[in-house]
């Protein structure tokens, strides 16, 4: 099979495509042939050596996917061959193909098309957790994303308004940007330098600020939201995409009951892979069901894996970025 390898740390020039054997399932492991695989901005930093748990070179980069089930583990109870799944797998999803265990495995109904249920593991599972079960998004709160024209950006944006938030906000880098974040449903879009989203945002409240903020870049960003938190509010940290990680000072939290909370599905995946299962069962419904929907920005084929890496991290992309085999 061929397969996209990252042959040591670095720019996207590391990227190779070669050929491979195609692996065996272990026992509780599905074989799944990639219909089509996102690239994430974890894939990148990974390439680099700075995401957590990266692996060392050489290895087939890519956190989800979405195919076909070639064979199963002979421990394998939940699936069967033929089944149409998406998945997080533990070889890599930039290749034909790939395994994951049962337990990151979910399977998708005959009208999900599979390069909507590409796009959807990893942004939607990461929104809808931080929403409903970190930040506990209530009907009628408002809320603030940053990044919002990006994957998870646009999902969050989505599933803010599925779960009640009566307004939402996001901020985006460029004007070229925030008609992404506009189509996904935000209400308000502040563009340009994020420096000043803080003001802004309290005008839109009224002074109160928003009850929920959603924040992967970190740096300045991490410190102006604070300002932008209702009392009893709850921020949730879940990347530094612009390098640093940021401070924030503690004694500004207790006095109105704010909350600042990490996320990150790297860990669940690794640490309590089975509590992602319903949220996986509802994502999965919602997109089944058309309620939610998955921007694909582009789709490059597999030997573009290191074009469609670099449309990534140059910030071009609005909504996801595909791979298909």
């Amino acid at each position: 099979m061929k397969g996209i390898f990252v042959t040591k740390f670095g720019g996207s020039d590391v990227l190779a495509c070669q050929h491979t054997d195609i692996p065996s399932p272990g026992p509780t492991e599905v074989l799944i042939r990639v219909a089509a695989a996102s690239v994430n901005f974890a894939d990148i930093k990974a390439r680099y050596g700075k995401y957590h748990g990266a692996k060392t070179p050489p290895y087939i980069p890519g956190l989800d996917v979405a195919g076909t089930i070639e064979a199963v583990g002979g421990e394998v109870t939940q699936f069967q061959v033929g089944q149409r799944v998406i998945a997080f797998p533990n070889r890599g999803s930039y290749a034909e193909y790939t395994t994951a265990d049962q337990v990151l495995t979910y399977a998708i109904p005959d009208t999900l098309d599979m390069e909507t249920a590409a796009a959807c593991p990893i942004v939607s599972f990461t929104s809808y957790n931080m929403l409903r079960k970190v930040a506990a998004l209530q009907a009628g709160e408002t809320v603030l994303i940053h990044a919002a024209a990006g994957g998870v950006g646009t999902t969050a944006i989505q599933l803010a308004k599925i779960l009640g938030a009566r307004q939402v906000i996001g901020t985006v880098g460029s004007e070229a940007k925030a008609d992404a974040a506009y189509q996904a449903g935000a209400d308000f879009v502040i563009a340009g330098d994020r420096a000043d989203f803080s003001t802004k945002v309290l005008e839109l409240t009224d002074g109160k600020g928003v009850d929920v903020i959603l924040d992967s870049i970190g740096g300045h960003v991490l410190e102006n939201s604070l300002s932008s938190l209702a009392k009893f509010g709850r921020l949730v940290q879940f990347g530094n995409a612009g390098g640093t990680a940021g401070s924030i000072s503690w004694g500004s939290l207790s006095p109105g009951c704010r909350s600042m909370l990490g996320y990150s599905l790297g860990t669940y995946r690794r640490e309590r892979p089975e509590a992602l299962r319903q949220s996986g069962e509802e994502v999965i419904s919602l997109l089944a069901s058309g309620r939610l929907r998955m921007i694909i920005d582009r789709k490059f084929s597999l030997e573009e894996a290191a074009r469609a890496q670099d449309w990534v991290e140059q910030r071009r992309s609005r909504g996801k970025v595909l791979l298909i085999p």
